[in-house]
């Protein structure tokens, strides 16, 4: 075990209030722990303290008085038994990519960071894949592809692979697949208790229904099999990078709106409204990908080429480097860390009106709010035919109907600019709401703001979640990422 903090033990009293009480400090480096030799525990005011806390999005985040970076699932249930016996908040992290402001409710609490749980395994003659709890996406796409296989995932390169799946895991490949609960066969999981257990249709089948969608709030996931599938047309996907001018986003909007009831399983789409400071004005960045034949893939995006929009780059790509092309290599630029404000919002209807009607709005924050143009609405049309195949009760995530999600992003420089965006967040998704086709507002758990009810995050699945959260964390000690029993 490696202890780094900002002073030595032996004069830990003389700096409590800029590095750790000394019980707390003595809590965790008890030689009695007998921690795995490849555990660190690290305190404030080090860089490895700032490594294992520090989050994608700086915007309201959690504070920390100790972290730990376990080596093994043991270690993991240790820190929890430890923390819950000095009635320590907790919480356990891989990619740290979520952005609900729900997470800053932790204060001078305990860093789990999973980042050394990062393994990757693929078992070419069953099929499966098995990934550490802190394995990132951009970890697994050259294993999978080398294998021979495919796996639905996100859209970008540096979420926490486990931590994305349990809301529900949506993403390009969901129209054949499904989502990554739906491809999800097994967990080991840290309860409550600090027990480690295995979870699936199997064992425990009741609570794997429930982290399949809510698993955030019933343990620590500290590994993770997923079901693999063979390469389609041979580990290659058409992908299509556009920049559409204001001046013709009616009518991609309206093209948008014309897949409402024809969207190929093998065809998926994401555009960004942004400001591009070159050329002054808003515009869509559009990315469309197609998992087939480079002539299937043309025919269906000639409509969006014919708009001659003033960038086109369409090109056969590999699988496992999809994620470093599409949007112009957006999945992996954007790990960079930033602060943001995010608001999420389903929708299965897709309105030509309400994304003309967003566009108008954010033109306009942009002209009068120089200092708020890094913001965005991302919107992505995903397929959902493998989706709604599977049925509505099998697993916790509640909207499998969905074919559309907004995830409407604000940055500020000024008080000003950052009460003006806040404002115009909830505009904009109280207007994509009012045409989503649901009868409220419906969230993706993994797109959330923070303000929104358990209803709008769990819909109907809801009364079944809240029993099931107290027979296995009555104490509520898993309750910083929207708590079933808040």
């Amino acid at each position: 075990m490696r202890v780094l903090s900002a002073a030595l033990g032996a004069v830990i009293n003389s700096i409590a209030v800029t590095a750790a009480p000394a019980d707390l400090y003595s809590a965790f480096t008890n030689p009695n722990n007998h921690w795995d030799a490849q555990t660190t525990i690290d305190f404030p005011n080090s860089t490895a303290f700032e490594n294992a806390t520090e989050r994608w999005n700086l915007y309201m985040v959690p504070t920390y008085s100790v972290a730990i970076t376990p080596a093994t699932e043991t270690d993991v249930a240790k820190a929890v038994t430890i923390a819950r016996s000095i009635n320590l908040p907790f919480l356990a992290t891989g990619g740290r990519h979520a952005t609900s402001l729900t997470l800053a409710e932790v204060v001078d609490g305990l860093a789990i960071d999973l980042s050394n749980l990062n393994s990757v395994s693929v078992d070419a003659e069953a099929s499966t894949l098995v990934v550490g709890g802190g394995t990132i996406y951009g970890d697994i796409f050259d294993a999978v592809y080398n294998a021979g296989f495919e796996i639905p995932t996100g859209s970008c390169a540096c979420p926490g692979m486990v931590g994305a799946s349990i809301g529900a895991g949506v993403g390009r490949y969901q129209g054949i697949y499904g989502l990554m609960i739906d491809n999800l066969l097994a967990v080991r999981l840290v309860t409550a208790e600090g027990e480690v257990i295995s979870v699936s249709e199997n064992d425990q089948p009741d609570l794997f229904w429930g982290i399949r969608g809510a698993g955030a709030n019933f343990g620590i996931i500290t590994s993770a099999t997923y079901q693999l599938h063979p390469l389609s047309n041979n580990g290659q996907v058409l992908n299509a990078d556009l920049i559409i001018p204001a001046s013709m986003n009616g009518s991609y909007f309206d093209i948008i709106q014309s897949f409402q009831e024809n969207m190929t399983a093998k065809l998926a789409t994401i555009s960004i409204m942004e400001y591009n400071d070159t050329v002054g004005e808003t515009q869509i960045l559009s990315n469309w990908v197609y998992i087939g034949p480079e002539d299937e893939g043309r025919a269906l995006i000639a409509p969006v080429l014919e708009l001659n929009p003033t960038l086109v780059n369409v090109s056969m790509v590999q699988t496992n480097r999809l994620i470093d092309t599409a949007l112009n290599g957006l999945g992996r630029s954007i790990c960079v860390s930033t602060r943001i404000d995010g608001w999420g919002v389903n929708y299965r209807n897709l309105s030509s009106s309400t994304f003309q009607t967003a566009f108008q709005k954010m033109s306009d924050f942009f002209a009068d709010h120089p200092d708020g143009r890094g913001s965005s609405i991302e919107m992505e049309v995903f397929p959902n035919q493998a989706v709604t195949a599977v049925a509505d009760d099998a697993t916790a995530y509640p909207w499998r109907d969905t074919r559309g999600y907004a995830l409407i992003s604000f940055a500020w420089n000024s008080t000003e600019t950052q009460q003006a965006g806040q404002s115009l967040a909830r505009e904009l998704r109280a207007d994509y709401a009012a045409t989503s086709g649901y009868d409220g507002l419906a969230v993706y758990v993994s797109y959330t703001q923070g303000d929104e009810t358990l209803t709008e995050i769990f819909g109907d699945n809801l009364p079944r979640l809240i029993q099931l959260k107290k027979e296995w964390d009555p104490d509520n000690v898993f309750r910083f990422f929207h708590s079933l029993l808040a």
